[in-house]
């Protein structure tokens, strides 16, 4: 018997750094439950390097990153979305598209870790902060029962943490 996995859209401004590493997470988590999409409202014309270094250390295959619009995720032919997740302000405050299947939606807010000034340890440490954050929110709902989870339950994910 299969188990299903959950279609989560991780959704950032630029679709370059938070959201990248949300969909890495999501689609390399031990427990399976999870395929990891990523996109954003005014994608950028690149991954940030550090993101896609932390999604292949992860076991991401680093050709399936790519910055895109969120637009390709509501035509009729794109992947039925069951959790939608902002992760960072400007997204979140955007009018989003509609999503087919009407997924559970909620705001997981994150700083750009591509805004840190420093050295390159400063803003490794910026990056790992997201994806040690997302990834306890992850580890959090890959326990719960996630076929009965909810917006209400999903945002509040974000404040258990």
């Amino acid at each position: 018997m299969t188990m299903k996995q959950y279609n989560i859209l991780f959704l950032c401004t630029h679709n370059s750094a938070r959201s990248i590493i949300g969909e890495a997470l999501a689609s390399t988590h031990p427990s399976g439950k999870f395929k990891g999409f990523s996109a954003g409202s005014t994608p950028g014309t690149s991954v940030n390097p550090i993101a896609a270094d932390i999604a292949a250390e992860l076991g991401m295959d680093r050709t399936l990153l790519k910055s895109k619009s969120w637009d390709v995720y509501g035509q009729p032919d794109a992947p039925k979305m069951d959790f939608v997740i902002t992760v960072c302000d400007n997204a979140a405050g955007e009018q989003c598209p509609f999503w087919p299947g009407q997924p559970a939606t909620a705001h997981w807010g994150f700083p750009d870790p591509s805004q840190v000034q420093g050295t390159e340890l400063e803003k490794r440490h910026a990056f790992n902060d997201v994806m040690n954050g997302l990834k306890r929110r992850l580890d959090i709902m890959a326990s719960m029962p996630l076929e009965k989870l909810d917006s209400m339950s999903l945002k509040a994910i974000h404040t258990q943490v």
